[in-house]
């Protein structure tokens, strides 16, 4: 690796190769220069992307290409960015990658699909409303 001069309060990042100021880069008692080896950026890279390992046990790039395949936005509200990995609690397969809003609904809803339905149907007013049975005779949603 070639030697690269360094101004007085700054320090080059060797994962990412760039100088940065010492404002960059985490506190380390015990370096001998009282930083992290790695700057801040580096650092919360490598914090994601072994979360996702970890989490889901997916790389960034299998994360990036099921967005792609989701055109670019949330698998359920088709509008926003998709920034959260949906999985299934019980079994931790991944599902999708979803807005921040869905991915909190559906943690509210608790994965439960019959929950969901009847959320959606009070939504469309269908939940609520009576059923006509006969003539004058209607017939309340349990």
């Amino acid at each position: 690796m070639e030697r690269v001069d360094v101004p007085r309060g700054w320090k080059r990042c060797r994962p990412c190769g760039e100088v940065k100021p010492h404002s960059e880069w985490h506190k380390n008692a015990t370096a001998s220069d009282g930083l992290a080896t790695c700057c801040k950026a580096c650092k919360a890279a490598r914090g994601r992307a072994g979360h996702l390992k970890r989490s889901y046990g997916i790389t960034e790039g299998e994360r990036d290409e099921m967005i792609t395949a989701q055109g670019g936005v949330c698998a359920i509200c088709r509008e926003a960015p998709p920034e959260h990995v949906d999985h299934d609690h019980q079994t931790g397969k991944v599902r999708g990658v979803l807005c921040f809003s869905c991915n909190a609904a559906l943690g509210q809803f608790k994965d439960r699909p019959d929950v969901i339905r009847r959320a959606a149907a009070y939504v469309e007013g269908n939940l609520w409303n009576p059923t006509l049975v006969a003539q004058g005779v209607y017939r309340q949603p349990s």
